[in-house]
């Protein structure tokens, strides 16, 4: 967790992300020092448009930078048709929001569907596609995730109960605490098929720390592939349920009871009176699940992106646990 205090700042322009962005070795900034401290020899450094060179982190000698402009050019390669919404704070961190013309029906809204993908310059959120890591990603035992995009508050919803076979697994998990491990095996009757295995080689590579951003957009470029043919998920399943379930009369103890920092709590309490009004609904599962991520997305805090995504994959599952119960 940063201590710095940020707040995510929207963008649509690739550009707005995509500045210029280079590792320097402390050796070649501090010619005339002797340096001792060895595990920390390379600073990140950045150039945000309109701005001051900014130093983002400072890691391992070996550590690899991935610039947005490389997964630009993969996306631009892959994707013809796509809107970008870009959340990216001062601290050099980003999400990214390649929204796609299909949609996905939940009750009566209309979703979007979308590829979200995190990366950060600072080493605080790890490089991610739909939530999952890159070497995670490689295991073709690992089911493929989705994300949605919500107009009505331009949130980026990631599938947390993708990685589960099915509902009924998916809520023994929950039945016994949300706890144990979440990956099923990809034999039980998976309604996803299996993915085609990467070379050993390759998932070698990419579990150290140096990478090669060529062999980072070939690894990237099939992924994505992958998860353009991804089809209904168990999480759009679990939207579903989430909307029909009203909160009418209990949403108020439900907010308390959500593991989210106080101040999150009332600006989601404040998020959800607006939504009803906007829609003319009551308050269900949806909304509230909608306005708590609306918050953690939107405010601001010494929160990383990476620990904003890990809280709303919690309030996902505390929430399932109720609608479920």
């Amino acid at each position: 967790m940063t201590y710095i205090s940020s707040q995510p700042e929207l963008s649509t322009d690739w550009n707005d992300i995509c500045f210029p962005v280079e590792p320097v070795l402390l050796s070649d900034l501090l010619p005339d020092y002797d340096i001792i401290a060895t595990d920390r020899q390379k600073l990140i450094v950045g150039h945000p448009t309109g701005g001051r060179k900014t130093l983002f982190g400072i890691q391992s000698a070996d550590y690899t930078i991935i610039p947005n402009s490389a997964i630009r050019e993969v996306v631009d390669e892959l994707i013809a048709d796509y809107q970008l919404l870009i959340k990216h704070t001062n601290t050099g961190e980003f999400s990214i929001s390649i929204i796609l013309p299909t949609s996905v029906s939940v009750g009566s809204e209309q979703l979007q569907r979308s590829l979200t993908i995190t990366n950060s310059y600072n080493g605080k959120t790890p490089f991610g596609i739909q939530g999952q890591s890159l070497t995670a990603l490689l295991d073709p035992l690992t089911h493929l995730g989705s994300s949605v995009y919500r107009n009505v508050c331009q949130n980026g919803l990631l599938g947390w109960a993708d990685a589960f076979t099915d509902l009924p697994t998916y809520q023994t998990w929950l039945g016994q605490g949300a706890k144990g491990p979440q990956k099923m095996s990809a034999t039980k009757a998976s309604p996803i098929p299996l993915r085609p295995q990467r070379a050993t080689a390759d998932i070698r590579k990419l579990h150290q720390s140096a990478i090669t951003i060529p062999l980072f957009q070939q690894q990237l470029r099939e992924l994505l592939a992958d998860h353009l043919t991804t089809g209904i998920t168990l999480t759009a399943s679990v939207y579903d349920h989430f909307q029909q379930t009203n909160m009418t009369g209990s949403h108020e103890h439900v907010l308390r009871e959500l593991p989210v920092p106080v101040q999150l709590i009332k600006q989601a309490r404040e998020r959800l009176r607006l939504e009803e009004r906007m829609l003319n609904s009551p308050p269900s599962c949806w909304l509230l699940y909608n306005a708590v991520n609306y918050a953690l997305f939107t405010a601001r805090s010494s929160l990383t992106l990476n620990d904003r995504y890990r809280l709303d994959e919690r309030v996902f599952h505390h929430l399932a646990a109720q609608a479920y119960a």
